[in-house]
């Protein structure tokens, strides 16, 4: 038999004693529930908790005497200069999609169980409701919740170093024509874990955006339009689904495929088994450069002899559910993005059947 995926439940080897709890900056609406929330962890439940020194900067928590002996007992760190990747046990997220997205980014390796709670505008991602936050948190901190692992996407960038400053008008400083005007002196390597997608488009250029697709070593498709999306099954919902891609449970293995505008009639989104490897690079006679953001974020410029290559991360990241995976996920299509939602058709009466 298969094993069923909404069978994935929470156990803890040993009971949690850190969380980190990640608010969405510069919302008035979250000051009040974020400092419920923390006062319960450490008063109530003597958790250790972390929060981003950024937060609490914030002149309505700064200003706060009543919460001056609760913030004191808070670890901070600060993004990209702390690694507290092996000091967290589950993760709170107060805020929308994004607040999630931006829980992931912070742990480039394995990820803690995040619990999402829904205070943003869309909350596709964020299953729990705060008004009975207390009785939900205590149920994930003894174990009883259901779990999605949601998959990642590992990406690495390989640029062409390029020194410009030795070559003028193709020719080098001694005096002997250059090859290129770019001289290469090395790659230079960036990795990403991704949750939602990578986008490469055509950036602020007027001409098409013109990429080749590689699957596996295969040159499968050039890319001719604005772009192209590669998606996990979470990102599905986001940005792929605005371009006109299928919706794809998290539970389900895959990676998609998703051009973007493309100029062809005939060019659909496909979807590819999660363990293949893609590679995306300007196509030799490509008329401009292309950029790529990796979950809206770290938007860089592609140029020729670049490339990126993706494929399925092995660290997932574990999203608490509310009920279920099912249930959950098919509540917040209806809820978030209306999927299927109309009024429904009047029966027959009594006279009309006759």
């Amino acid at each position: 038999h298969i094993q069923d995926p909404a069978s994935q439940r929470l156990t803890w080897n040993k009971p949690p004693k850190s969380v980190l709890v990640i608010k969405k900056i510069r919302d008035a609406s979250l000051l009040q529930p974020f400092k419920e929330l923390c006062v319960y962890l450490t008063e109530v439940n003597n958790m250790i908790v972390y929060v981003e020194k950024k937060v609490l900067e914030d002149p309505a928590i700064a200003n706060d005497e009543n919460f001056g002996p609760v913030k004191k007992k808070f670890c901070t760190f600060r993004e990209d200069y702390d690694d507290i990747s092996n000091q967290i046990d589950f993760i709170i997220c107060l805020g929308g999609d994004g607040t999630l997205l931006y829980a992931s980014s912070l742990f480039q390796g394995s990820v803690p169980p995040v619990m999402a709670f829904h205070l943003g505008s869309l909350g596709f991602l964020t299953p729990f409701n705060f008004e009975n936050f207390q009785s939900q948190v205590t149920q994930v901190i003894e174990g009883n919740a259901a779990l999605v692992l949601r998959s990642r996407l590992k990406v690495k960038v390989v640029k062409e170093h390029r020194d410009k400053a030795t070559v003028q008008n193709g020719i080098e400083e001694n005096g002997v024509v250059a090859a290129n005007l770019e001289k290469e002196v090395g790659k230079q390597i960036m990795q990403y874990q991704v949750l939602n997608e990578v986008v490469v488009d055509r950036g602020p250029s007027s001409y098409l955006s013109n990429v080749d697709v590689f699957l596996d070593g295969h040159l499968i498709t050039t890319v001719q339009g604005d772009g192209v999306i590669v998606s996990t099954p979470t990102g599905s919902t986001a940005y792929a689904a605005a371009a006109g891609a299928s919706m794809i449970h998290p539970n389900v293995p895959a990676i998609m495929i998703t051009p973007i505008c493309p100029h062809s009639l005939s060019f659909r989104p496909i979807v590819v088994p999660a363990g293949v490897e893609l590679k995306i690079m300007l196509s030799p006679d490509a008329r401009n450069t292309a950029w790529v953001s990796f979950d809206g974020r770290k938007r860089q410029e592609i140029c020729h002899g670049d490339s990126i290559s993706i494929t399925t991360s092995c660290y997932p990241l574990p999203s608490i559910c509310c009920r279920e995976p099912v249930s959950d996920w098919f509540e917040s299509l209806a809820q978030c993005l209306h999927w299927n939602v109309r009024k429904k058709q009047n029966n027959f009466g009594a006279e009309d059947e006759e």
